[in-house]
């Protein structure tokens, strides 16, 4: 790669113009900062359908928009911009995502030596709850995830085994080896996004940037998680707006599963989310200060994981406040739990 590569920001937006404006000037930003050559183009996949009043600015973003006549979905709204990028580097991003400065130096530092990076992402603006890695994708954890969601025992066994995975991704200091990276924000060099080909449009919306890793890995690329590169990520906004953004979802992990496990193992996975789900109710958080290693977790999901996380400092579990941007972006309640060193629920005393 260059020494002095050019970045083209692909954007895919979708009736969010107030988070678009901020993650377009946090991008200029930090490329005046880290002395970077940036292109940005947005493609608004909301354009057909937007009223005078919800059409963008275009003229005030000082970027290149693109209008397709429908909603392409992710996939194909991606695709659509990559193919007007003109950069070395290929940086696909949420229009709800805002970096942080030295994200995209971070990146482009990773990519001299591996072919695919991501930042870590938080969910807050002050930098406290970071997300979570994307859930691995193979038969035998497709099985455990959703046996996990139908026994209450299976349950605490699989939260124990995905705390210790998340750790190790929230831990990191350095660039670690990671293909369950997430497509919010992710960077590449622009001949490895040609040499795997373009995102699967036949994914609408979801599964989409999984499919492509995967596909990328199949091929020998290199992914990495890089810590210091830290971006924000007002989570799901876009699709809050977009009513068919749940049966998306639902026919793409359709999609997926009979195209990566087969037919058979799909039916397989059917039949078992058949059984009733059963979840443990999160337990009290203990009011006094925990002594080791701690851990609070938020997430809207009843299991309690996958879920955004962060290392407790010495106080007491029960004084932790949600940051209020979560709080009030969040499309469900939202559940807290508190684990410590051995990866096991906290309990109150």
């Amino acid at each position: 790669m260059k020494s002095d590569p050019t970045i083209t920001a692909v954007i895919v937006h979708y009736r969010t113009p107030d988070f678009l404006a901020a993650a377009v000037e946090a991008l200029q930003a930090d490329a005046r900062h880290a002395d970077l050559r940036l292109q940005v183009i947005v493609v608004d996949n909301g354009a057909s359908s937007a009223s005078r009043d919800e059409r963008l600015d275009t003229g005030h973003l000082g970027t290149r928009v693109i209008e397709p006549p429908s909603n392409l979905g992710y996939a194909g709204g991606v695709n659509l911009g990559a193919r007007a990028a003109a950069g070395d580097v290929l940086l696909l991003m949420n229009a709800d995502v805002i970096v942080v400065p030295g994200c995209l130096r971070a990146l482009v530092e990773a990519l001299r030596e591996a072919d695919i990076a991501g930042p870590r992402l938080f969910w807050d603006r002050g930098g406290r709850l970071m997300l979570p890695p994307q859930q691995v994708r193979t038969r035998a954890a497709e099985v455990d995830a959703v046996c996990a969601e139908r026994s209450k025992l299976w349950g605490r066994s699989y939260r124990r085994r995905w705390r210790r995975r998340a750790r190790a991704f929230w831990s990191a200091r350095e660039p670690m080896p990671c293909f369950e990276l997430t497509g919010a924000l992710l960077a590449m060099r622009t001949d490895c996004w040609r040499r795997v080909g373009p995102f699967d449009e036949g994914f609408r919306l979801y599964f989409e940037e999984t499919d492509w890793l995967l596909r990328a890995r199949e091929q020998g690329a290199r992914a990495v998680l890089v810590p210091a590169a830290r971006a924000v990520h007002a989570y799901d906004q876009s699709a809050q707006r977009e009513p068919r953004a749940q049966m998306w979802f639902e026919e793409s992990m359709k999609r997926f599963r009979r195209r990566r496990y087969g037919a058979w193992f799909a039916a397989l996975l059917r039949l078992i989310e058949r059984l009733p789900r059963r979840f443990a109710d999160p337990p009290a958080l203990p009011a006094s200060a925990v002594e080791g290693e701690a851990w609070i977790e938020v997430t809207t999901l009843p299991l309690g994981v996958p879920a955004a996380g962060c290392r407790l400092a010495a106080k007491a579990p029960a004084d932790f406040e949600l940051p209020p941007e979560v709080v009030r972006e969040a499309r469900a309640d939202l559940s807290v739990r508190v684990s410590g060193a051995g990866c096991r629920d906290l309990r109150a005393e």
